[in-house]
């Protein structure tokens, strides 16, 4: 029997840490149950903010992981910015809209990264890659290959590989939009640029045998700027992570936060509706707990420094181990989902979303009531939507998951009714576009 392979072409892996490696990372933990030899194609020194050792147990050892140079403009950046005066790792290019008042240089720099290196920084590893792998794909015997973006640039060695050879079969998926990304806006992207991209954007939706994405919204837009059809393949939840999770009830009503809270993610008029309770309700002030785990923008700890009550209950971990993550789960109360304030916010269905559902405990989300995580929350009954500026919804919610905190003598997880979202039934429609 000849043996089924796929290369997959991805910048984030591990020890990267992030949801964006583990979409990719759980598939190929999953395709070698599938009859699929997975090859990964990856960054050998590539420049990333959060590490996680802990995802390195998912590689199988089916897995044939290739690490190839690249070189990214990072280290010049570092140069010029020390001679600015700016010394700090706050300076890389990848914090540049970490929500810190920002220099000229630093200014300047944004802009060159919008308008010069299109679609990103990585660019440069696009035609090596293409050489490298050309020969490599004939000599493995490889016909399938993946890319995924973002970096977007990914895409284009695929693009590259395909246009050299007709036989090959391309899958392209994106994480994130491309042109109606809002991170664009970030950059300062000017018209010129956005053209460069909207051009490059379309030979990739053109070329590729399949276009995938994440959410029911996004699958609407690309096949709006395609013209063609385009595959939904969710993010999703590993089972092999939770079923050693312990529940336990905590002394606190335990509000977790997973992930970013970045400048464009505004978590204040759930804080509101939290300082509002506590001004009504003695006992619920007297017991909840709110904690961030992730990075949190600078703007928000302003505002929780600025008040005594909010800064009383609402601490920060920083980034921690996936591993560490899941222990924490079992001793939550309640799960908190924030997507007020991102563009195109009722397309967002975010990793960490799906691992909330794995969990089984209650969620509480602000953000679009129509959009496709308040349909997921629906589907599942896993929790509530919440439009931000419902304030007496919230204020209403968050009375009624006290209540159940209070009245229940230990959290146990019900059995999930979310399997169709396990890494590996998703693992199993992905082979099916192979």
């Amino acid at each position: 029997m000849t043996e089924k392979k796929v290369l997959i072409i991805a910048y984030y892996w591990p020890p990267s840490g992030g949801s964006g490696v583990q979409r990719w990372l759980k598939f190929v933990k999953y395709l070698p149950q599938t009859g699929f030899k997975p090859y990964v194609f990856t960054p050998e020194n590539p420049s990333f903010a959060v590490q996680d050792q802990s995802l390195l147990k998912d590689v199988p050892a089916e897995a044939e992981v290739i690490h190839f140079p690249i070189w990214e403009p990072y280290e010049a950046f570092f140069k010029l910015s020390s001679l600015f005066g700016d010394k700090s790792k706050s300076a890389k290019p990848t914090a540049l809209v970490s929500g810190k008042k920002k220099s000229l240089f630093q200014n300047i720099s944004t802009w060159i990264r919008g308008n010069f290196f299109i679609p990103d920084p990585r660019v440069f590893w696009v035609k090596p890659s293409v050489k490298f792998l050309e020969k490599y794909l004939t000599e493995n015997n490889i016909s399938t290959i993946i890319t995924t973006g973002p970096p977007h640039s990914v895409h284009l060695i695929g693009y590259r590989l395909r246009k050299k050879n007709k036989s090959l079969r391309w899958l392209a998926d994106f994480r994130d939009p491309w042109t109606e990304w809002g991170f664009l806006d970030s950059l300062m992207v000017g018209k010129i640029a956005r053209k460069l991209h909207k051009r490059l954007e379309n030979k990739i939706l053109s070329t590729a045998d399949e276009i995938i994405t994440i959410t029911p919204f996004y699958v609407r837009r690309f096949e709006a700027l395609a013209k063609r059809k385009v595959q939904l393949l969710t993010n999703g939840f590993d089972e092999d992570d939770f079923k050693n999770i312990v529940y336990r009830k905590n002394e606190k009503f335990l509000i977790r936060h997973v992930g970013i809270i970045n400048e464009k993610c505004d978590p204040r008029p759930f804080m509101q509706a939290i300082l509002a309770l506590m001004e009504k309700n003695q006992d619920f002030k007297s017991n909840v707990v709110i904690e961030f785990i992730g990075e949190v923008h600078p703007e928000i700890k302003a505002f929780v420094q600025n008040s005594p009550a909010l800064s009383s209950i609402i601490r920060y971990t920083g980034n921690i181990p996936h591993k560490e993550l899941i222990s924490r789960y079992g001793e939550s109360s309640l799960l908190l989902l924030i997507l007020t304030g991102y563009k195109d916010a009722e397309g967002f269905m975010p990793g960490k979303l799906f691992e909330y559902l794995a969990t089984s405990l209650p969620v509480f989300a602000v953000g679009p009531t129509y959009g496709d995580a308040a349909a997921l929350l629906k589907e599942t009954n896993a929790g509530h939507m919440l439009d931000s500026n419902d304030h007496q919804g919230m204020l209403d919610r968050l009375a009624i998951e006290f209540s159940n905190w209070k009245s229940s003598d230990q959290r146990v997880a019900k059995q999930s009714t979310s399997s169709a979202y396990s890494r590996r039934a998703i693992t199993q429609k992905l082979t099916e576009l192979f």
